[in-house]
Parts: structure tokens; sequence; C-alpha cells
């Protein structure tokens, strides 16, 4: 692929992600391709990297549309037996593998916000600006005695590639900026993102899942939208510890006395619609 793999290396500040790197032009998907690799003996940090994908795949088995001018990437991220797990040895539950989802979006959100591009997140795993869709994470795990073994973090994001009208790209963002920004590559934008993935497994590992929790939520456009529920009102407070959405219920109009009253519960991903736009 036109991929410059010795730039990408120039470029690249992790200590662990992205080290190995394959490249390839073509695949079908890389989080499959990683986990042949895996089976094959490769270890936690290796990426997978793709010009472009014959059947990516998004959340609940839908398609990622992915054509040349993306960004395609697979991470390795493997606990046992491998103490290079970013140098915590900390283990993660099954009950905590949605944590891995949301500290690295917020990871890659954070590593572009400092960039100076206004990334928000739409939960659970969409990273957007301009209330428009730039890019999406798979978290796809393997379990060994109720704790995560091995996890491929997919990241799809869209740099030069065409896009619909519910999406944009990072070019057209670069491109409306006065001042132009050290982002001019894809070796460039694919050592940025593994660096996002990197720093934010490491806050989560150090800092803790509370912390995690409140860094995610600075930057959940979602916070206190109205949202339906099984045909009851609610609104978006926060997000829970195995990643569930948390609605609060308004269950004034379904009383007889009409007095307000509150519920929240909690709404796993997939199960409830949240809109896009601000």
């Amino acid at each position: 692929m036109s991929f410059d793999q010795q730039q990408f290396n120039q470029f690249l500040q992790t200590r662990w992600f992205g080290r190995p790197l394959y490249c390839f032009e073509s695949l079908a998907s890389t989080n499959s391709t990683l986990w042949t690799l895996i089976d094959q003996g490769a270890g936690s940090g290796t990426a997978v990297i793709a010009a472009q994908q014959q059947a990516g795949r998004g959340q609940w088995g839908r398609t990622w549309h992915s054509p040349p001018g993306g960004l395609y990437l697979s991470l390795a991220v493997i606990s046992h037996g491998n103490p290079v797990l970013i140098g915590t040895g900390s283990e993660i539950t099954a009950a905590q593998a949605a944590q891995l989802t949301l500290c690295s979006a917020w990871g890659i959100a954070t590593m572009l916000r400092n960039l100076g591009i206004a990334v928000s997140l739409k939960w659970p795993n969409d990273l957007l600006v301009q209330a428009r869709k730039l890019g999406g994470i798979l978290t796809e795990t393997r379990l060994h005695q109720g704790k995560v073994h091995t996890a491929v973090v997919g990241v799809g994001l869209n740099w030069s590639n065409s896009v619909p009208a519910s999406g944009i790209n990072l070019q057209t963002i670069l491109s409306e900026r006065e001042q132009p920004l050290q982002l001019d590559s894809l070796e460039c934008l694919a050592a940025v993102i593994l660096k996002g993935l990197e720093a934010g497994y490491c806050y989560w590992q150090t800092a803790g899942a509370e912390a995690l929790l409140t860094a995610y939520l600075s930057l959940l456009q979602n916070l206190g939208d109205s949202v339906d529920v099984d045909g009851r009102p609610g609104k978006v407070v926060g997000v829970a510890v195995n990643g569930d959405l948390r609605v609060q219920l308004d269950l004034s109009a379904a009383t007889l006395s009409g007095i307000e009253t509150k519920l929240e519960i909690n709404c796993p991903p997939g199960s409830i619609r949240l809109r896009t736009s601000v």
C-alpha cells in the first residue's frame, strides 16, 4: 500500500501500541486479520492497518463502509502472561470490558482535541465533529475464566475518503481552518490515533474507572439529551461502570396524581436510539 511505514515510525510516540505494525493494501477486516495474527503468536501492542476493507464491521453486526482514503486500524491488547499490558499487570474482568471502548474513544478524542479538532463523543463508541460522524470503534474480546484474555480494538476514521451527509472527514475539517495543523498525512494520523489509544488505556488503568467515566462524560454530547425508552420519556444522566447508558425516566405523566416521579434505569448498548445532532 502507499502507506509509508518509515514515515509512520518517525511520527510514532507510543511505548507499546503500534509496535509492530502490519500494513496491507486491502483486507476483508483489520480486526479479523489481527485475530489471525494473534492466533499465530502476535503480542500485545501489535497493530494492523489497511488502505481499504471489503467487509469492515461496525457495532451490532453493521457493515462499516471502508473506501480508500480512510484510516482502518486494529490494535491487540493481550493480558494473559503479558506484563507489557501497559505496565500495570492488572486484569480486565468481563464486567469491565466495555470500559476498553470508553477509554479508547476518550483517548482518541482527547488527542485530536489537543491538536485543535473539536471532537465530541456519542455513546458508546462514535467520534463526532460538528455533530457529524468522524469515526467509530469496534472492540472484540475473548474471555477466560470471567476475565478479558485478549481484545482487539478496531478504529475506523474518515481521513480523505468520501462520506455520507451524516459524516465528515478530517481533510474537510482541516481545510476549514485558518491555521494549519501538523496533521498532513495518513501516517501522522495513524501515529496520533495509536498515541490516543495508549493514553486512554493508561489513564483508565492508573486513574481508575470512576475517573475515566468522569473524563468520558466531559466529552459526551448526549449528556442531558431527551430520550424515549419504550414509550417513556427520559433524560441521559451518565454512563454506568459496565458501559450502560444511565437514563432518568420522567414518570409524572404516567401517574394518576400527576406528581413528578423520577426513576433511573440503565440501558445497554443497542437498546436505545440516540440522536446525533446537538
